[in-house]
């Protein structure tokens, strides 16, 4: 999962890595599964999972309790931003305590994040208690392992490749070895990748063919995913452990003053603005963005492009829009604080959410532009196109991509159309984003998790 505020994590937080995850720590790989066992991971609907195989007496299923553990505040990472939206919500429906990082120390005995109990980073999960972690594909998420071994965890599998993660908690630490062995538990056809890559040859494509998400989850007596691909995705790695979809929570703008904001950026009324929150790289459509924006311009329509947020990337942004004659069309916001943040994509005429190639997460980038009646563009791929057409109007990977967005651009100009896709995107938000609806689907998916009975 992206964030709209977070830096670039490649090469970011090397200096604050978390503390190595311990060798005598249940292994990150350790199958549970029998040879002999035919039973098959399935997405199921929240309300509907199957119970876990902990259902047995003295357990049972009874009004849930969660120890939560992710990245927080004020780390500035996609999923820190998602805990403190969506925790309010969860916990007026659970009791909820939340696992501070490593660092932090929570003062004593009244610290709360979002309303909910803070506790030390060394709380392990009651016996009346699910822990509910957090993983996504970057160092943010690597105090997390540690806490894989624990009893009744759930994940929540913010992006489908975990490749990354992998890598900064081996390769990153000077473990090729165990880097090699993870990496073939997960894929066993990954054999020679893991050779190439201890002598220093990778590709960059790698670590999407070879996601290694199973030594992640293994242990795990259920995974929540944002999307039905990913959903199909961990079926196929987990056979037997169920596999839940809950929606992305996104905090709701509410009612937005649309032309106060485009006046506060110095956006004049007639202008096309595109918009992309996080920092635009290759991966992100940096080159097809660029033109379709060169090409409208040569082509009269007054369009400009923002990018909000912040990282390392702005300088070699801030050259090629100028190599290309958009030195003035193209701006910057740097990071911008929450309480500001919430309204600023409804400025956009058009949000621009490209990826290729996807790590497989559904982006907390889109859903903001929904919640402010924005359509997004999306790559016409895989969780992307779980979203209606209307609110995320897609964009084919490859050599027309620039001319899909060109087609878009123009399409802002037809007022009544575009307002249907406005109305589209904000319907989209509210069918599964809303963090009261997200809450729900996700107590009662945890409510098929058996727990210990109280006296």
């Amino acid at each position: 999962m992206d964030s709209a505020r977070c830096r670039a994590w490649k090469g970011a937080g090397r200096k604050h890595r978390a503390p190595r995850f311990r060798a005598h720590a249940r292994r990150l790989t350790t199958a549970s599964k029998t040879d002999t066992e035919t039973d098959t991971g399935t997405e199921t609907s929240p309300g509907r999972g199957r119970r876990s195989a902990l259902t047995t007496d003295p357990c049972y299923l009874g009004p849930v309790k969660i120890l939560w553990a992710s990245p927080l505040p004020p780390t500035r990472s996609g999923v820190a931003d998602y805990a403190v939206e969506l925790l309010p919500e969860l916990g007026r429906r659970a009791r909820v305590r939340v696992v501070a990082p490593p660092g932090t120390v929570p003062a004593g005995g009244g610290a709360t994040v979002a309303g909910c109990p803070l506790v030390p980073a060394s709380t392990t999960v009651a016996d009346d208690e699910i822990q509910l972690l957090h993983l996504g594909n970057n160092p943010y998420h690597e105090w997390l392992l540690d806490r894989l071994g624990q009893p009744r965890t759930v994940v929540v599998l913010h992006d489908a490749v975990l490749h990354h993660l992998l890598v900064e908690a081996t390769l990153a630490r000077g473990q090729p070895e165990r880097f090699d062995t993870l990496l073939r538990e997960a894929h066993p056809e990954a054999a020679p990748l893991a050779r190439a890559r201890a002598l220093g040859v990778t590709g960059r494509r790698d670590p999407f063919l070879f996601p290694a998400r199973r030594g992640f989850l293994s242990n795990a007596v259920m995974v929540i995913v944002h999307s039905r691909w990913a959903a199909r995705q961990v079926a196929k790695d987990l056979p037997g452990t169920p596999v839940v979809r809950v929606g992305l929570a996104v905090a709701d703008p509410g009612r937005v003053d649309r032309s106060a904001v485009r006046r506060r950026l110095g956006i004049a009324p007639d202008a096309v603005l595109l918009a992309h929150l996080g920092f635009l790289t290759p991966d992100k459509g940096l080159v097809e963005v660029l033109g379709a924006l060169a090409a409208v311009r040569a082509a009269g329509v007054p369009a400009r492009l923002l990018i909000v947020g912040e990282g390392g990337h702005r300088d070699a942004i801030t050259a090629a829009a100028a190599r290309i004659g958009l030195a003035e069309a193209a701006g910057f916001t740097g990071w911008i604080p929450p309480e500001e943040f919430a309204p600023l994509p409804s400025a956009a005429d058009l949000g621009i959410a490209l990826r290729d190639p996807s790590a497989g997460e559904t982006s907390s980038a889109a859903i903001r532009f929904f919640a402010c009646g924005t359509p997004v563009a999306v790559t016409a791929v895989r969780q992307f196109l779980e979203w209606p057409e209307a609110a995320a109007p897609r964009v084919t990977p490859g050599p027309s991509a620039c001319a899909d967005l060109v087609r878009l651009i123009g399409e802002v100009a037809d007022g009544p159309r575009w307002l249907a896709r406005r109305a589209a995107a904000r319907a989209a938000y509210e069918a599964e984003h809303l963090p009261s609806v997200a809450a729900d689907q996700l107590v009662a998916a945890l409510e098929t998790v058996a727990v210990a009975k109280t006296s």
